[in-house]
């Protein structure tokens, strides 16, 4: 295990693969990216899963090639999320700088300049694009346009109390494009999943975001968590039952089987849990939880390939 002083990231993870096998002068380009922590990509790639799996149902075949576009879309979601990490990192480097949990990232501390994390951006956005040829014409598309709700997210945290609406919106945009990439075009069903994964998305932020709750309000960030306070479990059920509605509503214009939504009861039951258990003032729980929606993931998505088998 390699010592925190070491790598000078106070949320970073000290016992990583990144500082096992990475050499040492490529580490603050991996905290950038976030690779030491792949629940942020985990997150980003279930819409497209969900969205493929549903499309692959759908017209009742499952092609052998859904292995090559499910690792497609995860290189993808890999590869944007830490672009996004990258470009928020930049634009937010002030911020940082005054909030004990993020003042020692590679911007903030020095150990990358702004010049390098922009070369590093840019050669991750390259590889993004490589992987986003590899799809239909109303794919590439879509997936340009995702762009486009990267480059605002950063900045709507410091005028709206709805930051997590607008990471709802790029985390969100794997339904789309999972969906075109079998169709090639785009529909209700998409649709559906895609509004109810930004409800899905606010929420689990949400619990996210509790974690910086004194130092937001310090430098004034906005954010759900702190707009909901301790009304935060209501709003929760709130956003996950809208969440829960929608994706039943989609499973039923994609014209999916029992066990699509015998995976979505099932995968109520892990949100409902996430609400009991949530004790707000707890940052450490906060996180676990927060990283316990990629197991809502693996349940939804498992219903799903089910219903197509």
């Amino acid at each position: 295990m390699i010592d925190g002083s070491e790598i000078k990231v106070s949320d970073a993870l000290t016992d990583s693969w990144v500082y096992r096998l990475l050499p040492n002068w490529l580490w603050p380009y991996a905290q950038l990216a976030r690779w030491e922590r792949p629940i942020g990509w985990w997150l980003l790639m279930w819409p497209c899963w969900w969205s493929l799996a549903i499309a692959m149902s759908a017209i009742q075949i499952m092609r052998l090639d859904i292995i090559i576009e499910l690792a497609l879309f995860m290189l993808g979601a890999i590869v944007m999320r830490g672009a996004g990490c990258t470009y928020n990192d930049l634009v937010d480097e002030n911020i940082d700088n005054k909030v004990a949990r993020t003042r020692s990232r590679p911007l903030p501390s020095g150990r990358v300049t702004r010049f390098q994390a922009k070369v590093f951006l840019f050669l991750q956005l390259l590889v993004g694009l490589i992987v986003l040829l590899q799809f239909n014409f109303t794919t590439i598309m879509l997936g340009c346009l995702s762009v486009v709700t990267i480059i605002v997210y950063p900045f709507m945290k410091r005028i709206t109390w709805w930051p997590q609406l607008f990471l709802g919106f790029a985390f969100s945009w794997g339904a789309w494009v999972g969906w075109s990439s079998v169709f090639d075009s785009v529909d209700l069903a998409p649709a559906l999943l895609y509004v109810g994964c930004i409800a899905w998305v606010i929420g689990y932020d949400t619990i996210y975001a509790h974690q910086d709750l004194e130092d937001d309000a310090l430098v004034g960030v906005k954010s759900t968590a702190r707009l909901f306070g301790d009304k935060t479990k209501l709003a929760l059920i709130i956003l996950y039952s809208v969440a829960l509605v929608l994706f039943a509503a989609c499973l039923r214009e994609a014209g999916l089987s029992w066990p699509a939504y015998a995976g979505l009861a099932l995968g109520a039951l892990h949100l409902g849990w996430q609400i009991q258990r949530l004790r707000i003032e707890d940052a450490g729980q906060c996180l676990q939880l927060f990283k316990s929606n990629t197991q809502f993931g693996w349940i939804f998505f498992g219903g799903i390939i089910l219903s197509a088998l």
